[in-house]
This record gives structure tokens, C-alpha cells and sequence, in this order.
């Protein structure tokens, strides 16, 4: 029986980092974050939906959805975002199982389901694992202030939109402490595949 682990954190936690690692030790990552941007682009159902719910123009000039727009409108109305939510979520849920079950049909022991919004989209029932990354508040505010180049204010609205990562956490099997170096992170990630018998 294949370990299907649900790798998930907060915005701007370092989840990417863990998530190559996972890919550098030969172990297969299906990753919610590009199936999202696969599902909406143009031809795809949901972009159909997104265009007729959110009007023409969230497009940019080459058609393709304008996701900062996007963004903006979602990040600041409940209401949108659930409609948004209620569009994409569905179309990635079906992508991401079938990616997951291929995987276990070809072999493979241990899979990984990279969900950002792994609680929040209710979807802990698909994974038998939960391992969470975390970082303090000050950190991730930090990071995400200068990867998006946004102001605290955006960045906060960002952070506030997902559950805390603390409540997150709690809610794991295993939590990385993302605080440190690239080498601290992996050294722990190595430690609790070690205890689930992945490694």
C-alpha cells in the first residue's frame, strides 16, 4: 500500500523547497499549485467558467487569465473567492487524483500531494500523511514582502486568507521548522521519512 503524504504550510513558508527535495530523492510530487494554472488556461472547462463568471476582462492581450487581477479581486471579497474556489478547485481535485493514482498503478511507494490549501479545501482525506512546514509569522511576512515586491498590508490580507500556520501545524503528523537553512530543512524532512519508513 503506497504512503500518499499531503505536503502543505502557508503562503510564503518555503513549501517549494521541501517539495524539490522530495523530487531530488526520487519520490513523486503531484504539485495542486501547477495543475491550478494548467486547468485555467484557455480550452480548459474552467477557464470557460472563469471568463463567463468574472468577465472578459480578466484576460491579458494574449488571452490568457490575468491571475494578479485575479488576485486582487478575491484576495479582498469572500464572495468571489468562493466562486473562484468553486471553479478550480473541482477541476484540480480531479487532475490531482488521477496524477496520484497513476503513480501508485506504476509502483510507487510513496507519493506526494503538494497542496497549499491541504485544510482549508477539506482535502486531508486523500492523503494518510500530513506534513506541514512552518515558519514564524515574522519570517513569512518578510519573505512574501519581497518575493510578490508587496506592501505589509497586501501581504498580511494574503496571509490572514488561509488558516494559521500554528492551527496548521497542530493539526500535522510532522512539522518541518522552516526557519533555517536549506541543509536544517532536509536534514529534518530526512528524519521523519526515516520514521514513516519512506527512506
Amino acid at each position: 500500500m503506497a504512503l500518499i503524504i499531503g505536503l502543505t504550510g502557508s503562503i510564503a513558508s518555503g513549501k517549494s523547497t521541501i517539495s524539490a527535495m522530495f523530487a531530488d530523492l526520487n519520490i513523486p510530487v503531484v504539485d495542486a499549485d501547477e495543475i491550478s494554472r494548467e486547468v485555467v488556461k484557455p480550452g480548459q472547462k474552467a477557464y470557460k467558467k472563469i471568463v463567463q463568471t468574472f468577465g472578459e476582462d480578466m484576460l491579458q492581450p494574449d488571452k490568457m487569465i490575468d491571475r494578479k487581477k485575479l488576485g486582487s479581486i478575491v484576495f479582498t471579497d469572500e464572495t468571489k473567492r468562493k466562486q473562484l474556489n468553486h471553479i478550480v478547485h473541482p477541476a484540480v481535485r480531479e487532475e490531482m487524483l488521477a496524477q496520484r493514482d497513476g503513480y501508485v498503478t506504476s509502483g510507487a511507494s510513496c507519493v506526494v500531494l503538494d497542496i497549499p490549501l491541504l485544510f482549508e479545501s477539506k482535502l486531508t482525506n486523500f492523503v494518510g500523511k500530513i506534513l506541514v512546514v512552518s515558519v514564524d509569522e515574522k519570517v513569512q511576512l518578510d519573505r512574501l514582502m519581497s518575493r510578490d515586491k508587496s506592501d505589509e498590508t497586501e501581504a498580511r490580507q494574503r496571509i490572514q486568507s488561509q488558516i494559521p500556520i500554528r492551527e496548521k501545524a497542530a493539526l500535522a503528523d510532522a512539522v518541518i521548522n522552516n526557519n533555517g537553512t536549506k541543509q536544517e530543512s532536509y536534514e529534518q524532512l530526512e528524519q521523519i521519512l526515516k520514521r514513516w519508513k519512506v527512506l
